[in-house]
């Protein structure tokens, strides 16, 4: 998808909502039968089509089905062609974190973009260029780079300072925004770092920012887009407990759907006009 096509879908729906499938086989509601695929993909199908009217993206997170092997990976393949073939408006995210260098980063991007046929994937830099500059080869596909992660030991690394006063996530950023550009590059930033958005966008004012941590993690949508938000939004916010989660009886569909509204009710009050 083109970065034009992404900020048109953001103004017409009136939201940059990111619905994480974060789909933990533990967590399913017991009222769904079958195996493991079955399970996985009867629960995603139902979400996604409860939520598809308030997002424009979706971001499988890898772990939770490649956990489940042959299946997962099945469940996986069968989600991304569902939205693709019902939704084809939605931008497909896979949350893989990738991080190789030569041949592997070049099959890892054939992985997700040619059998897979993800929108984008996310990635670590630590490799370097090397890591990434495959994935961009890729037109209109995307790479979204691990910048500053939301967790709370993302300070053993992401925020120590060279002599310079310089974190190292603001090094990453100024590095690597020369590797691809706005049309193809974006960072991970999240919502519980709000703070630092301002400073990010000094140094990457138009590039997108992928901002995971707002719902369960305790984000503010608010300080995300007061600080990080640019005229063509320029911000895709992830929410993915708090909406698939919201309720795990027979009526989860519809508790997502509601969470997933609520979401992108703010989020039309918060874009510019």
């Amino acid at each position: 998808m083109k970065r034009n096509e992404l900020v048109e879908n953001i103004f017409r729906k009136g939201s940059f909502l990111c619905v994480g499938l974060d789909t933990d086989i533990r967590k399913l509601p017991v009222h769904l039968s079958g195996t493991d695929r079955e399970r996985v993909v009867a629960f995603n199908k139902a979400i996604i089509d409860a939520t598809a009217p308030y997002c424009v993206a979706y971001k499988p997170n890898l772990a939770f089905y490649e956990s489940l092997g042959a299946e997962g990976v099945a469940a996986l393949e069968e989600t991304v062609a569902y939205i693709r073939a019902n939704y084809p408006d939605q931008f497909i995210i896979a949350d893989a974190k990738r991080g190789d260098i030569g041949n592997t980063a070049a099959l890892y991007a054939r992985t997700f973009f040619e059998t897979m046929d993800f929108d984008a994937v996310t990635l670590a830099p630590y490799m370097g260029e090397d890591s990434v500059k495959p994935f961009l080869a890729y037109e209109g596909r995307w790479s979204i780079i691990l910048a500053l992660t939301s967790n709370p030991s993302s300070s053993d690394f992401e925020t120590v300072v060279d002599s310079k006063g310089v974190p190292l996530f603001e090094r990453v950023i100024r590095r690597s925004r020369h590797w691809g550009s706005p049309v193809d590059t974006m960072y991970v930033v999240g919502a519980t770092k709000a703070e630092s958005l301002t400073a990010i966008r000094e140094i990457a004012p138009r590039h997108f920012l992928l901002v995971p941590g707002v719902g369960a993690q305790g984000g503010s949508l608010q300080d995300v887009a007061r600080y990080g938000m640019i005229d063509e939004c320029g911000l895709l916010v992830n929410s993915s407990r708090g909406i698939i989660y919201a309720s795990s009886g027979e009526d989860f569909a519809e508790a997502a759907a509601k969470a997933a509204r609520e979401l992108a009710e703010e989020m039309k009050t918060l874009l510019p006009a």
